[in-house]
Order: structure tokens, then C-alpha cells, then sequence
């Protein structure tokens, strides 16, 4: 292979697991800045939104320079999408990890691949293959397994089932997100159409936070702000565009093999830096997730 195109390729998988650190960081972030201080997700969403602004007011600025004027039609699928994808998904997310740990918030979040699939069947006229259907029942029997091993370590049913559902409704809202955006990209472009829903995501965080929460609540311990502007640039803006160039130097397919690497660096760093503990059923849950997702990633 030319050293050219051998060197590309191992920058592309550098960016793939980067970008796959910076998502699973994610969680772990989260639960940082709650054990910190009485932080609600509203406030800390709100934070992360606000430190990322910057970088995709510049990304959208710059990539619609040149661009055709948005029509209404476009308007109006940037404001479902980007409050689906980016406000709707992290809500839920953020509301879920108040309950749950971040090994099973991760599993439960990295179901959205087989969620589309069943977006796909139920309304677009698709229909199931046998590899599909063998990557949810494999993608659910390890939610099932990591299901049990929260509630064993943490002992509170109620809160389990609670912080699972939050997080499921997350998955879900971006699985609508990934399937309605396809026609989005294509017309605007990846890098503009991201920007502009996430600016639609920012606008619709802070009209949460300013009708739920009085602006005292944005005074904060200097560590509550540290990790929410660690989560904008590690887990939100340097992700985003190191998936991206990845995906272009190695092709999606790579990308997503190596992007299941996000669940078990949310356990491991769950296990490290959160004392969350490990068990062989969590363990084998998240191979039985990977393995669904893997299936349904597949072209």
C-alpha cells in the first residue's frame, strides 16, 4: 500500500477512536458534575450548550457563505430534527443519568442503530431480514443482562427502571433524528446541516432552562463548569468533526466497527474514575450489544 493511502487510513482510525473517547466521555462527565455539586440536567445541558455555541456559530457561518438561502421547507426540517436529535436526545439523556449508571446509559444509547431499523418497519414500509432481527434480539438480550447487573449493584428498582426509560426515550429520539436526516445532509451538506440544528438545539435548551429555572441556578461551583465545557469540547464539538474526517479517510463502515469501542470505555472509565462496579453480566451484555449493533450497522 502507498505510504500515502496507509497513512491516511491510520489518521482516519486515530480520529475513529478519538471520536469514539470523546462520545463515551460523555457520561462520565455527567455524573462528575453531578457528584459535585446539586447541579439539575436542565442547568448542566444548558452550560454544555452554551460552551459549544462558539464553534458551530463558526462551522455555520462559514459553511453558509457561499450556500443557497434556506426556504421554509429547509427551516422547518432543521427545527424538528434539531430539536429531536441534539435537545430532545441530550434532555433525556442527562434527565436518565440522574438514575442510572453510565456503563447502562451508554448500552441503552448505543441501541439506536437497531431503533431505526424498527423506525424503518413501522413507518417506511421496510421490512426485517434475518440478520436484523438477529441484531435486536441480541441488542436487547444484553440490555437485559446490563439491566440486571444495575439492579443488583445499585438496589433501587424504582430508580433503575426510571433512569432506563429516560435514556431509551433518548435513543430513540436520536434514531428519528438519523432517520429523518438523511434527505437534510443531502441538501445541505453534512457540516452546515450539523451547525444549524445544533444552533436550533441551543436556542430550544435555553428557552427550557430560562422557563424552568431562575438564572441564580447558572451560578455554579467552578468544577460544575469545568465539566461542562470539558463535555462541549471533548464529548460534543471535537467528536463531531473527528467522526466526520474519519468516516471520509476510512469510510462509515470502519467508523462504526470502531465506534463500539464507546461502551466499553464508558464502563471502563465508569469503573475508574465513578467506582462503579463491574460484573461478568454487564460485561457479557455489552458484547451481546456490540454484536447486535455490529449486525445491524452491516451493509
Amino acid at each position: 500500500m502507498p505510504w500515502q493511502h496507509w497513512s491516511a487510513e491510520r489518521l482516519g482510525v486515530a480520529l475513529a477512536v478519538l471520536a469514539a473517547l470523546g462520545f463515551s466521555f460523555k457520561a462520565i462527565f455527567v455524573k462528575l458534575a453531578y457528584a459535585a455539586a446539586p447541579v439539575d440536567a436542565v442547568t448542566l445541558l444548558s452550560l454544555r450548550m452554551v460552551f459549544s455555541l462558539p464553534a458551530f456559530l463558526w462551522v455555520g457561518f462559514v459553511a453558509s457563505r457561499s450556500a443557497p438561502r434556506l426556504t421554509r421547507n429547509d427551516w422547518a426540517m432543521l427545527v424538528a430534527l434539531g430539536l429531536v436529535g441534539y435537545y430532545g436526545a441530550s434532555i433525556l439523556d442527562f434527565l436518565g443519568l440522574q438514575y442510572i449508571s453510565a456503563g447502562l446509559e451508554r448500552l441503552i444509547l448505543f441501541t439506536y442503530p437497531t431503533l431505526t431499523l424498527l423506525i424503518g418497519v413501522l413507518f417506511m414500509g421496510k421490512s426485517l431480514s434475518r440478520r436484523e432481527m438477529a441484531s435486536l434480539v441480541l441488542s436487547y438480550a444484553g440490555i437485559g443482562l446490563a439491566f440486571a447487573h444495575d439492579l443488583e449493584t445499585m438496589g433501587e428498582t424504582t430508580s433503575v427502571l426510571i433512569g432506563a426509560a429516560f435514556v431509551f426515550a433518548s435513543s430513540l429520539s436520536y434514531a428519528l433524528y438519523l432517520a429523518g436526516s438523511g434527505p437534510a445532509i443531502a441538501r445541505l451538506g453534512a457540516a452546515r446541516f450539523t451547525a444549524l440544528a445544533m444552533l436550533v438545539s441551543t436556542l430550544a435548551t435555553q428557552v427550557h432552562f430560562l422557563a424552568t429555572q431562575p438564572l441564580s441556578a447558572l451560578l455554579q461551583p467552578l468544577p460544575v463548569y469545568a465539566y461542562g465545557a470539558a463535555m462541549a469540547l471533548f464529548s460534543t464539538v471535537l467528536p463531531v468533526f473527528m467522526q466526520s474526517a474519519a468516516i471520509r479517510r476510512i469510510g462509515s463502515a470502519k467508523a462504526v466497527l470502531i465506534g463500539t469501542l464507546g461502551p466499553m470505555l464508558t464502563i471502563l472509565f465508569g469503573w475508574w474514575l465513578l467506582s462503579e462496579p463491574i460484573s461478568a453480566a454487564q460485561l457479557a451484555g455489552a458484547m451481546l450489544v456490540l454484536a447486535g449493533v455490529l449486525l445491524a450497522s452491516r451493509q
